[in-house]
């Protein structure tokens, strides 16, 4: 990115600023021309006109090396924030592939395949950026996950368990989000555009996409703990123990996002407090039973993998800048 200094001018009852002429020209402007301007708290952001930019686009030549991978390559551009993405062949693409490709835009947020015949496939975001909200995507994943760990702590005690088997389907939605949330950012890196409607500063979306990546990998956390408890044979007395230290985690979860989001440090300190509990009952726990001849080694990686969990939402929070006083 090039800086500029330019000197505001006073013309008639307005304020003027000249534009550089390599941005004129590089932007294809003359006079006449409309460019969209953005203001921020501190920043004013001038751009060629939305209606005049064109989509970014890809052209994937099949068949692909050996080493490389279609679905590989598809989720790669969607999150680099290509909006059309071509794959063209000389020679019928295999049904194989095609299947492939077709699974591959289930798990990406707005993708659609809007032309194909037997040598050629194009895919289209249909999405408005604009229109998105990094705040309610972040938001939507801890949403699901939480719900996902409810499913998970209740599986502790109850008889029925085959509910744990069906998670693993719903944090395919988490992936999703958690792609949509990546391509999102990473445009607002490259666009100062987007960042002002969304009012990040490059911090904070290098926060997002941290934030984003902890809950991706608590929603993963969570079906490993759910395949763990349904595939447990500790005694039901030892289950209840750990659902009794673990069951209200949602409240102080949703309370880490909320500090995070907002962005409040008030907030913040309390849901660190609350995590320091939780993980101070959880230790508590082991050593009560630790304090027992035998104890099972299943019991101690279940409690290990809801300290994992919770320290996704912990981290989170610890994202928020603290207070420093002179």
């Amino acid at each position: 990115m090039t800086k500029f200094i330019r000197r505001l001018q006073k013309i008639g009852s307005s304020i003027l600023v000249s534009l550089p002429k390599e941005w004129i020209d590089a932007s294809n402007l003359s006079k006449g021309s409309q460019v969209e301007i953005e203001t921020g708290q501190d920043s004013l952001s001038i751009s060629a006109n939305k209606e005049t930019r064109s989509a970014k686009e890809l052209v994937i030549s099949y068949p692909l090396p050996m080493e490389e991978n279609i679905v590989a390559n598809i989720t790669g551009a969607y999150l680099l924030g290509y909006d059309i993405i071509q794959i063209n062949s000389q020679s019928i693409i295999p049904g194989g592939d095609r299947e492939k490709i077709r699974n591959s835009m289930r798990g990406l947020v707005g993708m659609e395949i809007i032309e194909e015949d037997a040598s050629k496939i194009n895919m289209q975001f249909l999405l408005d950026t604009a229109t998105l909200n990094p705040e309610k995507i972040l938001k939507r994943m801890s949403s699901i996950a939480l719900g996902m760990y409810d499913d998970v702590s209740n599986g502790l005690i109850s008889d029925d368990k085959s509910n744990l088997k069906t998670l693993s389907k719903r944090d395919v939605e988490v992936n999703r989000q958690y792609f949509l949330l990546v391509r999102l950012i990473r445009s607002t890196l490259v666009d100062k555009r987007l960042a002002n409607i969304f009012n990040l500063e490059n911090i904070d979306v290098l926060d997002y996409r941290v934030a984003a990546n902890l809950l991706e990998n608590a929603g993963d956390t969570i079906v490993e703990l759910a395949n763990f408890i349904y595939d447990s044979s500790l005694p039901k007395e030892l289950l209840k123990k750990i659902h009794l230290t673990v069951r209200n985690f949602n409240s102080l979860a949703e309370k880490s996002i909320d500090a995070f989001t907002k962005p409040d440090r008030g907030i913040a300190i309390e849901a660190i407090a609350s995590h320091i509990k939780f993980q101070e009952d959880l230790s508590k726990l082991r050593i009560a039973i630790g304090n027992k001849k035998q104890i099972p080694i299943d019991f101690l990686d279940l409690v290990y993998m809801f300290e994992r969990i919770a320290k996704s939402w912990a981290d989170v929070v610890d994202l928020i800048q603290p207070i420093y006083h002179k």
